[in-house]
């Protein structure tokens, strides 16, 4: 059941309609509206300049939109931060805390800002800086001093959160470590909003994705279906002995290195007739790989061959729109 608002409108976490900002004759983001559903983790993705950056300092209420209507937890956040700012928590790409504070009096201090605050020890472990608790902010390493950013995010207990790039200066086992942690936020019903340029953070985390190029939505949806990647032909890619002649419609081009690669619309169907002909010729199919385009293709190809007929192509895309 939808929550109801303060003046008494169903809402989920955020509702954009007609979102505008302007900067001069600079149109940074041009009208666009998008739902953020509680409990789920929504990931926005843009080139630089995109506008999703300012889309969100708007949400956050931290920057002033033209016009448009923006609802946060039931809140203007252009008019009612205040009583907007108790229930979110922030990460921002980098924070400037006291560099000989522990990590303790750190998270303490920001705990200290909310009415109802989540445990300092619990925050801390969760992020995994139970060992360092002690340990100067100065001492830090950087994968060590973003987890203390996502801690001072976490102090407050919010119900709503922005991680802006989370896991930049992360390790590879640092970030999955990260990754489990918003996993478990959104577990607990919390609902995250990420902005990241590691695709598969995003593919990874994200319920929805909603990418953004010249401040205008171009795609909207779950990774696995954003651009109709679900849809998307699948490639097949082998390699066969010298003189081997597969079936028709399976034989490709070879490149290079040996391999056969090949576009197929009916994976299933195909590669079966591939395995089949395999089988009853005694053929080795050395390095078999089957693969739909990934998230990384689908959005470089909605960003880099943008023109005004193909943004409303892709907007009229949009999946997972909810009134």
């Amino acid at each position: 059941m939808p929550e109801v608002s303060h003046n008494g409108e169903s809402h989920g976490a955020i509702r954009v309609r007609g979102l505008v900002k302007s900067y001069g004759d600079l149109t940074a983001v041009a009208g666009i509206d998008f739902d953020i559903f509680r409990g789920e983790v929504f990931a926005l993705l843009g080139p630089n300049g995109a506008g999703k950056t300012t889309t969100v300092e708007i949400l956050e209420g931290y920057r002033a939109r033209n016009s448009g209507e923006v609802s946060v937890l039931g809140y203007d956040p252009g008019r009612e931060r205040a009583h907007l700012k108790k229930r979110i928590g922030v990460m921002l790409q980098s924070t400037g805390v006291e560099p000989y504070l522990t990590v303790h009096e750190i998270v303490r201090m920001y705990a200290s800002f909310y009415p109802h605050p989540r445990a300092v020890d619990e925050v801390i472990d969760l992020v995994g800086l139970t060992a360092k608790a002690d340990e100067r902010a100065i001492r830090l390493s950087g994968g060590q001093q973003r987890r203390l950013d996502m801690a001072i995010a976490l102090a407050g207990d919010p119900e709503l959160l922005f991680l802006d790039e989370p896991t930049t200066g992360f390790d590879p086992s640092a970030r999955r470590e990260a990754w489990d942690v918003v996993k478990n936020l959104a577990s607990l019903g919390k609902t995250v909003v990420l902005t990241t340029h590691f695709m598969d953070e995003a593919e990874y985390l994200a319920d929805r994705v909603l990418v953004i190029a010249n401040g205008r939505i171009i795609a909207e949806g779950a990774p696995s279906t954003l651009g109709f990647r679900d849809r998307a032909k699948v490639r097949v890619r082998y390699r066969i002995p010298a003189g081997s002649v597969p079936p028709p419609g399976l034989g490709g081009s070879v490149g290079p290195d040996g391999f056969v690669e090949v576009s197929v619309d009916n994976a299933v169907t195909e590669v079966h007739r591939l395995l089949q002909w395999a089988i009853d010729e005694h053929v080795a199919l050395d390095g078999l790989e089957v693969t739909r385009p990934s998230l990384e293709s689908v959005y470089l190809s909605l960003t880099n061959s943008l023109s005004g007929d193909g943004v409303r192509s892709a907007s009229s895309e949009r999946e997972g729109k909810q009134p």
